[in-house]
């Protein structure tokens, strides 16, 4: 049996991890860096960064910092938000990266996700998508719709068949962020998660949601996610890795081990 992994996701802005719901009403919190290395040292999987206004400003994602993580962190990381182009990536992954996440330059010039593919490998190109529901519709198939820069425009495009579309450009992992439930704490948006994991031969880590280390169970078993990813529930300090994983474990849900368990 696949292992599932718990993933933890600080959002970055003007060098802060900031979190809000639905996109909105953000608050900082700390530095990216050492939030990043202390959640290393508590045992979680892997982490991921986001410049959650980079591409809204149209600019680069700030090099230094994932500089700082990778010295600090041992264990994979993403990193996402103001990708541009190839060079980008290559910056990224030469900081310490391991993977490289483009979600709102991917449905403007798909092309990228092919050629990052070609260029790096199919694993280090994950695709973030933000998805929000509505009108089932021939437009609309899945009853989702693709959002960009950070959930401010919608594309008009279906998500499950962006998903697959983007798989079969070369995506190696799907990150799913549900805008519905983002930060609201009531659970992951099940429906659309399972559609996507259905859809694609590739992980997809469910995003957007978690309140409760049942809401994480709940999504790895009954939606066929891979991995969960998480913000709040840590960031606040409700909840520990450590006590999250033990939960997961008496629910039944195969986890990956650490050494801080």
């Amino acid at each position: 049996m696949l292992t599932k992994r718990v993933i933890v996701c600080l959002d970055v802005r003007n060098k802060k991890v900031t979190k809000g719901v639905k996109f909105k009403g953000n608050i900082d919190l700390g530095d990216p860096v050492d939030m990043g290395a202390q959640y290393y040292h508590d045992g979680v999987d892997e982490l991921v960064f986001y410049d959650i206004t980079a591409s809204a400003e149209n600019r680069s994602i700030d090099i230094e910092m994932v500089k700082g993580v990778a010295e600090n962190v041992f264990i994979p990381f993403s990193v996402g938000g103001g990708i541009r182009n190839l060079d980008d990536m290559r910056d990224v992954l030469l900081a310490g990266a391991e993977k490289v996440s483009v979600n709102s330059l991917a449905v403007q010039h798909p092309e990228i996700i092919r050629d990052g593919a070609k260029a790096f490998g199919n694993q280090c190109i994950v695709l973030g998508m933000d998805a929000k529901k509505t009108d089932l519709s021939s437009q609309f198939p899945s009853g989702y719709e693709i959002y960009i820069n950070g959930g401010r425009k919608a594309m008009g495009i279906d998500a499950v068949e962006w998903a697959k579309k983007a798989v079969d450009l070369g995506a190696g992992e799907i990150c799913l962020n549900a805008i519905d439930t983002d930060g609201v704490k009531n659970g992951y948006e099940l429906t659309i998660t399972k559609m996507v994991a259905d859809a694609v031969p590739v992980p997809v880590i469910a995003s957007g949601g978690a309140g409760v280390p049942s809401h994480l169970a709940e999504v790895l078993t009954k939606a066929n996610a891979d991995a969960a990813l998480i913000a709040s529930m840590v960031h606040f300090g409700t909840y520990t890795i450590e006590g999250i994983k033990k939960e997961l474990k008496e629910s039944g849900v195969s986890i990956r081990e650490s050494w801080s368990l």
